[in-house]
């Protein structure tokens, strides 16, 4: 193992514009120093192998060349981080598997119905495995960079890599830019129809809650890094990403935790409960205030808890799920949120990969239980939702994960970036107001869309 310490930059991103236009490049962001939950910034690029999914097959990239594979990508995924040694540190990644795994990876795991339009048009699935990483330690103020050094290449690379963090300027980029409104899927009519449709599959007995969402676009062109910079400065989030991948570039504002795996400890932070934010002190305060003693929104965050106690309880040790903390009030830049942490031990016979996929998607963006809430959104929904609802995040060599929820994410490709925003109905929802909620999730993205376009034309 290979290990220097660089100076360090509280502003992280300078380090990462100067390879933010290497082949899959992706920025592991906590979002700003002091953040409680993820004080670590991670930094990758220039992979050793790539694993790219689309309907299926496994597109593989390494040393020997190119090859194909129909198994299963989870599997596709385990096989490769174990062809590496697993070595121990004190830092939270020193090599392994950094990307995506989009919400549509689940019809890999589970039979859907395919009715709404792919207009992503992109791979369900695209990691990276890394030999090299940037780890930025916000609370010791230190930086290292770190190699595994896997061939005598990337031994020779090592002084050069050194250099590059130590002394080399910003790469220049293409000015990014939003050029036409942003328009969404979902009108306020067409929304309260797939709300009341809702409405009638949970007092039928279909289910007890669903995620439903809308998906706003926009024409843009450009390099969206210049764009995810300003998101980092007006909505800090502890699980943040950029990832500038072939064919598509992603930034993800996300406030949530998907799944952790330390050693063998297992933790995920469900998100169910939201109130908007203030700039008024006294109405900000009773927005928090509202959401803690609101019973609606704690019996769908409890429904949520005990839906992710059964899925990472596939992975975990009997006996060992627990709710560590119920109900807690996080706020961020343009909401409060009530969140939950459930933890577990992982069994000695399961790896990280098995806990993801065996929880994946995420039960907090899908509604309980999960399969039916996963059909109804895919027949109400006008769009697949691609990455957005999926996970980003790293899976190491030495066994550890952390991965987010691909919540309050863009996605650029195609010459158009599109987002999405959505809540949990449940029995007692309020169509109106749960479509109000998705405006305010949304609104630092339709912020970020109109400082680069220069107005504030929204349209549906």
């Amino acid at each position: 193992m290979l290990r220097r310490e660089l100076p360090y930059h509280a502003d992280s991103s300078m380090l990462f514009a100067k390879i933010a236009q290497r082949p899959w490049a992706i920025y592991l962001d906590s979002g700003r120093p002091g953040n409680e939950h993820g004080h670590y910034d991670i930094m990758v690029a220039d992979p050793v192998m790539t694993l790219t999914t689309r309907d299926g097959v496994t597109e593989i990239h390494d040393q020997e060349g190119v090859r194909e594979s129909d198994l299963d990508t989870f599997l596709l995924l385990k096989q490769a981080l174990q062809q590496y040694p697993r070595l121990a540190s004190d830092l939270p990644f020193t090599g392994g598997a950094v990307g995506y795994f989009g919400y549509d990876l689940a019809r890999n795991i589970e039979s859907l119905p395919a009715q709404a339009h792919d207009g992503e048009r992109i791979p369900e699935l695209m990691v990276g495995i890394y030999d090299w990483a940037v780890i930025v330690d916000h609370r010791q103020q230190q930086t290292w960079l770190v190699s595994c050094a896997i061939t005598e290449a990337r031994k020779a690379e090592w002084e050069a890599l050194c250099a590059l963090f130590t002394h080399a300027a910003k790469q220049a980029t293409t000015a990014f830019s939003i050029n036409s409104p942003v328009s969404s899927n979902l009108d306020v009519a067409t929304y309260q129809q797939a709300f009341e449709r809702i409405q009638r599959y949970i007092h039928e007995g279909d289910c007890y809650q669903v995620n439903l969402a809308q998906r706003f676009s926009a024409a843009a062109e450009g390099d969206a890094w210049q764009a995810y910079q300003y998101l980092r400065e007006i909505g800090p989030a502890p699980f943040m990403a950029f990832m500038n991948l072939p064919g598509v570039q992603v930034l993800s504002d996300s406030p949530e935790r998907f799944l952790q795996v330390s050693g063998r400890h297992v933790e995920t932070r469900p998100i169910k409960g939201t109130r908007p934010r203030s700039s008024n002190a006294d109405e900000d305060a009773r927005q928090a205030a509202d959401l803690q003693s609101s019973l609606k929104d704690r019996a769908e965050n409890l429904m949520i808890v005990d839906l992710l106690r059964n899925d990472i309880g596939k992975s975990c040790a009997t006996g060992s799920v627990r709710a560590d903390r119920l109900f807690a009030l996080e706020s961020y830049a343009n909401v409060h949120h009530l969140v939950s942490t459930v933890t577990g031990k992982l069994a000695e016979q399961y790896e990280a990969v098995d806990l993801l996929r065996g929880a994946f998607p995420g039960g907090s963006i899908t509604g309980a239980p999960k399969l039916r809430a996963m059909e109804i959104i895919e027949e109400l929904e006008p769009h697949r939702r691609g990455i957005y609802c999926g996970a980003i995040g790293y899976i190491g060599f030495d066994g550890n994960m952390d991965t987010n929820i691909a919540i309050r994410t863009a996605v650029y490709s195609h010459g158009e970036i599109r987002f999405w925003a959505g809540g949990g109905i449940v029995a007692d929802s309020e169509g109106d107001k749960e479509y109000r909620e998705t405006w305010d999730k949304a609104s630092t993205m339709l912020k970020l869309v109109e400082h680069f376009r220069g107005d504030q034309d929204v349209g549906n």
